[in-house]
C-alpha cells in the first residue's frame, strides 16, 4: 500500500467546468497544500459523455484512477451502468478487487455498505440529506472517518467552491489497513452516486 494512504487528513478538490463530462479531482495535504493524489476519469466513451449531460447522468458507468502526481496508480474505482442501485468495485494498484460498495435501498441522505473482497461488511457510509456530512461507522457505531465541507483547520483558504471537502480518517484505523483504501475510494462514490 502506498504510504500516502496512511495519512489521516485529505482535502478533495473537484475540477469544475461547464461542459465537462469526465470527473476529475485533486487530493491535497491540507496542512502543506501540496497535491498528494490525482483522480481522473479517462477514456470516456462517446455515449457515456453524451449521457453525462442528460437526466441519466447518475446511471452512467465510471472508471476513476487514483494516482500519485508521478503517475503511480494507487486505486481504481469503477461501476458499470446502474439502473437502480449502485454496486461499485475498488481495485488496488495491481488491478485486484479489494472491496465493493453497495448502495442501500431507501436511505435518506444516502447510505453505502463498505464490503471487503469477499463481500463481508466492514462498515457503513451514512450521510445526512440536509448537508454534505458523511460518516464511516461500524455495526457497533464506532466512527472510522468523516467527510465534510465544514473545515476550521489549516488549509481553510483552499475552500473556494462548493465542490471541495475534507476526509478525516480516525487514527484508530491502523496504518496499511485495507479499510483506508476503501474509505478513500468511497469518497469518490459519494459524489458520483449520491450527490450528482
Amino acid at each position: 500500500m502506498n504510504p500516502v494512504l496512511n495519512k489521516n487528513l485529505f482535502f478533495v478538490k473537484e475540477h469544475v467546468g461547464m461542459f465537462k463530462a469526465a470527473n476529475s479531482f485533486d487530493i491535497y495535504n491540507p496542512e502543506t497544500q501540496e497535491i498528494m493524489l490525482n483522480c481522473r476519469e479517462e477514456n470516456l466513451g462517446f455515449f457515456t459523455k453524451m449521457l453525462r449531460f442528460s437526466d441519466y447522468k447518475r446511471m452512467t458507468p465510471f472508471n476513476i484512477e487514483i494516482k500519485t502526481p508521478h503517475g503511480e496508480k494507487i486505486l481504481t474505482v469503477r461501476r458499470g451502468v446502474a439502473f437502480f442501485l449502485s454496486t461499485v468495485e475498488v481495485l488496488d494498484e495491481r488491478d485486484q478487487v479489494i472491496g465493493k460498495f453497495k448502495q442501500k435501498f431507501f436511505s435518506i441522505g444516502g447510505k453505502f455498505e463498505v464490503l471487503d473482497a469477499s463481500e463481508r461488511p466492514l462498515c457503513m457510509l451514512k450521510g445526512k440529506w440536509t448537508s454534505w456530512d458523511f460518516k464511516f461507522v461500524s455495526s457497533d457505531n464506532k466512527e472510522f472517518a468523516t467527510v465534510t465541507k465544514k473545515w476550521s483547520g489549516l488549509g481553510k483558504e483552499l475552500f473556494t467552491s462548493a465542490d471541495n471537502y475534507i476526509l478525516q480518517i480516525s487514527s484508530e484505523v491502523p496504518e496499511n489497513h485495507p479499510l483506508r483504501q476503501l474509505i478513500l475510494a468511497a469518497v469518490m462514490c459519494i459524489d458520483f452516486v449520491l450527490k450528482e
